[in-house]
């Protein structure tokens, strides 16, 4: 497995698959690798001649209260884990390579990034798109791969994808669970013994939600009343956000129907975790 740090080594990697026909597929992580990480990467081997990984933690989607000294690293767990998996190069470039001297160049997606996350974490979709602009660039893929477990981000990378013209497919893979429920996150080793007790109520307020518009309940605030109920009374736990929008413009809806989403954010003890459901698909573990 190739292991790149260059920016121009790396662009060069791919342009020489690209020349004698080959397909790459792309999966950008910020690395401490989980099932879910995984999971995508064997998506992007189905379609693809050459998966290539990219290992990043980036600065410029960190607020300056947010955690980005404490996010979680190991290269050498990760770079075993990407190999089981048979991944081909994994790109993992320094903060000058990415961000060198005198850079003043950001991509903004607009609307569908200023609700959810985009209302408590000011700049943090521009650093996002404006990191997986550079890595697109860079990497040059066919496909990339994302998870729909931060469905905001999922949806805002299509949008610049498409608004941009980029020539390359979006993938979306569903939200990769533990065997309780509990969608994988590298922050979840955060969570105490009761905190990750108490976290399961994300999930339990997804199925609940689902239960009641099965059931026949179509009004919004019900069922985010409901879910925030259900939530409140795990311990350790405060709601930044329970919405129901639409799953295209991540406009706030008061009727739920088969293309609406609802998106939550709780912090559970010092850890915020996101979760996600599109009513008109299967909630499963």
């Amino acid at each position: 497995m190739n292991v790149i740090k260059s920016v121009r080594k790396m662009q060069s990697y791919s342009e020489s698959i690209r020349k004698r026909g080959g397909k790459i597929g792309f999966v950008p992580t910020m690395g401490f690798f989980h099932e879910g990480h995984l999971s995508l990467m064997k998506e992007a081997r189905k379609v693809a001649d050459t998966v290539v990984v990219s290992i990043y933690v980036n600065p410029t989607q960190f607020g300056p209260k947010e955690d980005l000294s404490k996010y979680p690293r190991d290269f050498d767990r990760d770079l075993k884990m990407a190999g089981n998996v048979n991944v081909d190069c994994i790109f993992y470039p320094s903060d000058r390579e990415m961000y060198p001297a005198h850079y003043q160049t950001y991509v903004d997606v607009e609307k569908v990034t200023r609700n959810l996350c985009g209302l408590s974490r000011p700049g943090h979709f521009r650093g996002v798109t404006t990191v997986c602009n550079k890595l697109f660039n860079i990497v040059k893929p066919h496909f990339a791969v994302f998870g729909k477990k931060d469905f905001q981000q999922f949806i805002s990378i299509k949008r610049m994808v498409d608004d941009l013209n980029m020539d390359l497919e979006i993938i979306g893979y569903p939200t990769v669970r533990e065997k309780d429920g509990l969608a994988m996150s590298s922050r979840n080793k955060y969570l105490s013994g009761d905190e990750r007790q108490s976290a399961l109520s994300l999930f339990k307020a997804l199925k609940v939600a689902q239960k009641m518009y099965s059931a026949g309940e179509k009004k919004s605030a019900s069922i985010i009343t409901k879910a925030e109920k259900l939530i409140a009374k795990a311990p350790f736990t405060a709601i930044d956000y329970i919405k129901i929008c639409d799953a295209e413009t991540l406009k706030d809806i008061a009727s739920v129907n088969d293309k609406t989403v609802m998106a939550l954010a709780v912090k559970v003890g010092n850890t915020r975790l996101i979760d996600n459901h599109v009513f008109g698909e299967k909630l499963e573990k």
